[in-house]
């Protein structure tokens, strides 16, 4: 009988094509939730907010995810999953290791530059100290991608004499999080500071370029590089 009801309640609000795309559901719940969230932080955000732009209800929510930290944290999730799974869709086992390093660097460069709420939820995090990553095992699994696939590449770099050796996948994972990160955490500060637009077309074309030069200078032997 209660799932009955459960069900009942689930068409009344969205009818039954929602009923029946449960995962469907749940994809709408966390887009608009990353969006409230990013903006508004874990303590700002109102379940009643996601509710009236999602059109499910505060029950429908709590049904799904639990409760606000269980949204919170589903949606933390879901914004590495679609990072992490961006990076598994690149096409560049088979390109030469410098060139694959650096189309690694450019769609994480345009990965953070597109989608500004994952940046916001990091650092959202980072004022948590990481306790709601913590927390989660999905997000450890997901990341241990991140080094495999910086590791490959910099293991056929090395391999093929055009890596410099002694260097370690996680920091260089790190240098490159590190640059395409700050570009969208401090672009407003900077460009308000010193009186530039770092948002604008032609100076993100300017940072992605030497951003992907700064990487791979750092890692290829000089010999190897493209003046």
């Amino acid at each position: 009988m209660a799932a009955e009801k459960v069900v009942r309640k689930r068409k009344s609000e969205g009818g039954a094509t929602r009923a029946q795309d449960p995962e469907g559901t749940r994809r709408n719940i966390l887009e608009i939730a990353s969006k409230e969230f990013a903006l508004n932080g874990l303590s700002g955000a109102r379940i009643d907010e996601i509710a009236a732009a999602t059109r499910f209800s505060k029950r429908m929510i709590y049904y799904y995810f639990g409760d606000k930290e269980g949204l919170y944290r589903h949606a933390l999730e879901n914004a590495y999953r679609e990072m992490r799974q961006g990076e598994g869709a690149l096409d560049i086992d088979d390109l030469p290791p410098i060139e694959a390093l650096a189309r690694l660097v450019e769609f994480t460069f345009d990965h953070h530059h597109l989608h500004e709420e994952f940046i916001r939820m990091v650092m959202i995090e980072n004022i948590h100290h990481g306790q709601y990553l913590a927390q989660s095992d999905v997000i450890r699994d997901l990341n241990v991608t991140a080094i495999d696939h910086i590791a490959r590449i910099y293991t056929r770099g090395v391999a093929d004499g055009v890596f410099r050796e002694g260097l370690d996948p996680f920091e260089l994972h790190w240098h490159v999080s590190a640059l395409c990160f700050f570009n969208v955490s401090n672009r407003a500060t900077f460009s308000k500071i010193f009186g530039r637009d770092i948002g604008s077309g032609e100076q993100l074309a300017k940072l992605r370029h030497n951003t992907v030069e700064s990487i791979v200078r750092f890692v290829a032997k000089a010999q190897h590089l493209k003046d």
